[in-house]
């Protein structure tokens, strides 16, 4: 799997993304991983360069999330299906996904993307409302994105090209 740039960093294996296709590995990383990271670097404010250690410890979470759930025994559920439609996702320069896909997914992505511009800034200085409208935009992109990958791989299965680790 060639991935990119945040796969590589977060070292994503075949076997990494078997188990984050767990819906428990889906729902614990959306509920936890920006809401830890946001709470630990906010810290700084009451515990100054102690927050370090919170921001590593949410950095860990992100990185552990994947890999502690075993492999999902059904992957017909949307968490795995969006798992599985990101798999295919990273590899549409190989992969003839239909345009559709492809200008939604980037829309979506971009979404979110113009969300670290306004949570960058408020965590930089602890403005709550700029974390809020970030947090938002990221959360909106990212589950926009998610469902479109979903429905990309009950796309591909239904075209026949799917395969247990798409």
């Amino acid at each position: 799997m060639s991935g990119n740039f945040i796969t590589r960093l977060l070292l994503m294996s075949d076997a990494a993304w078997e188990r984050h296709a767990n819906p428990w590995s889906v729902w614990t990383r959306i509920v936890t991983c920006l809401p830890l990271f946001t709470l630990a670097v906010w810290s700084r404010a009451w515990i100054g360069w102690g927050a370090v250690i919170p921001v590593l410890i949410s950095l860990l979470w992100i990185w552990l999330n994947p890999r502690v759930f075993p492999v999902p025994k059904s992957l017909d559920n949307w968490a795995s299906q969006g798992v599985l439609g990101e798999r295919i996702w990273l590899e549409r320069k190989r992969i003839a996904i239909p345009r559709r896909y492809l200008v939604t997914g980037r829309i979506l992505l971009l979404i979110g993307t113009v969300g670290l511009i306004p949570y960058a800034w408020g965590l930089w200085a602890q403005s709550l409302r700029y974390v809020l409208i970030g947090g938002f935009l990221l959360y909106a992109g990212k589950l926009g994105y998610f469902a479109e990958m979903s429905s990309l791989c009950r796309a591909e299965k239904a075209a026949g090209g799917f395969s247990r680790t798409a």
